[in-house]
């Protein structure tokens, strides 16, 4: 078996770290069940670029287990854990090429591995994959039946791929399922985020101005848990909408010119490139911590700050950078720039990537049995999909709720009775 990971002597740990979070996926391990019944993926391959963590080890022994002959790569350089990558090869049997730290061109590198397997479906963390069959890679995208994109910033690229008309298969936004952004997105990011923060920092947050850019869900997340921790919430926006809301939800909203003066904490959340300049570095205070927790790392202006600074010291603590500017402020940038909360924590927590990883598994399914009738374009989960794993996660965690009445379901569906 072709591979490439760090140390295949690791997977005794990483075999122990995926099964303490596969005891907090039960929706996953229900699926599993079935799917090693029924086998719906059998004689299919599939190449998956994604986050190489115990959550999505599971996932993967999930696809398996139905039928899926399966290779995964790192769908971030700094986001790999070198156990579960061993634990992948020598543990579960399938290919894996992922080490934490990788370049630029290993990352690449490991992408083609990907491709070299000649998928059929292909599932996605910010659409490297997808795009590499869109463009150095376009012979083997006739073989795609479709695909599954798994975050924000990956939906993003495939609609905007899907606007000009050049995508070659069917796409399933798995990111915009309400079993995945209102879960993960929110209680997953705003969690592990903060967690990321505290483990490479040891900050104490109580008191602190946390300036969070972006109030999208995980935007929402990150504030909430802030504030939860004591610190004194400060919202950046370019959505009047958000901003709004995110005001009466009882933040402090300002132009991140403004927040830049007074913040102690900065973190990206939004998607988007250059949302922190040098203009906001140089009024920053001496000692302030930037970090994003988006997808890529293009939402700091590191190239910028580099420029700014008469002294970059590397590594002052693990996944801390120090640039020193010209007028003396030390500004400590967290994980290079990449997602903090994978970077230098473990990334969400395995109940919350249960949900979003029950959806990829079953919008898996829904596309092979639908392949085809599936338009070239970037679909929508099935509501189905969503009210199943809700469901299921309900009834995992012992929680039972109310059905329609006869009466009640006439009701709702009737126009006649008014007042």
């Amino acid at each position: 078996m072709n591979y490439d990971v760090k140390n295949l002597d690791l997977a005794c740990e990483g075999v122990k770290r995926i099964e303490w979070a596969d005891r907090m996926m039960p929706v996953l391990a229900a699926i599993r069940e079935r799917f090693a019944r029924e086998k719906p993926l059998k004689g299919l391959r599939m190449s998956a670029c994604l986050h190489v963590t115990t959550e999505t080890a599971n996932l993967l022994r999930t696809l398996k287990a139905g039928g899926a002959d399966l290779v995964v790569c790192a769908s971030n350089p700094l986001s790999t854990q070198d156990e579960t990558a061993a634990a992948i090869v020598k543990a579960y049997g399938m290919p894996c090429f992922a080490i934490k730290g990788e370049d630029h061109a290993t990352y690449y590198k490991h992408i083609n591995a990907a491709i070299d397997h000649k998928p059929h479906i292909t599932m996605d963390d910010g659409a490297d994959l997808v795009w590499a069959l869109h463009t150095d890679r376009k012979a083997e995208a006739k073989n795609i039946i479709g695909s599954m994109e798994e975050t924000t910033t990956g939906v993003i690229r495939l609609r905007a791929m899907e606007k000009k008309k050049q995508l070659k298969f069917p796409v399933v936004a798995v990111n915009d399922a309400d079993c995945k952004h209102l879960f993960d997105n929110r209680y997953g990011t705003g969690q592990s985020t903060l967690d990321g923060v505290v483990r490479a920092t040891n900050m104490l947050l109580a008191g602190k101005r946390v300036v969070v850019a972006g109030y999208g869900m995980c935007g929402r997340g990150v504030a909430m848990r802030a504030r939860g921790a004591g610190a004194i919430v400060i919202v950046t926006e370019v959505d009047p909408l958000r901003a709004i809301e995110a005001t009466m939800d009882g933040f402090l909203v300002m132009p991140m010119i403004q927040a830049a003066r007074v913040g102690d904490l900065f973190i990206t959340v939004t998607g988007d490139i250059n949302v922190i300049r040098t203009e906001h570095f140089k009024v920053m205070k001496d000692g302030a911590v930037v970090c994003n927790s988006g997808h890529f790392n293009v939402e700091l202006d590191l190239p910028g700050l580099e420029k700014l600074s008469k002294l970059v010291r590397r590594g002052v603590r693990p996944f801390v950078d120090a640039f020193t500017l010209r007028n003396g402020h030390v500004i400590n940038v967290l994980a290079e720039g990449r997602l903090v909360n994978l970077a230098a924590a473990e990334g969400h927590p395995a109940a919350v990537m249960d949900m979003s990883f029950a959806v990829q598994a079953l919008a898996t399914e829904w596309v092979v049995k639908n392949r085809r009738k599936l338009a070239v374009r970037v679909h929508n989960v099935p509501h189905e999909v969503d009210e199943y794993v809700a469901a299921l996660k309900l009834k995992t965690m012992g929680i039972t709720i109310d059905t329609l009445t006869a009466e009640q379901a006439k009701y709702l569906s009737s126009s006649e009775m008014g007042t």
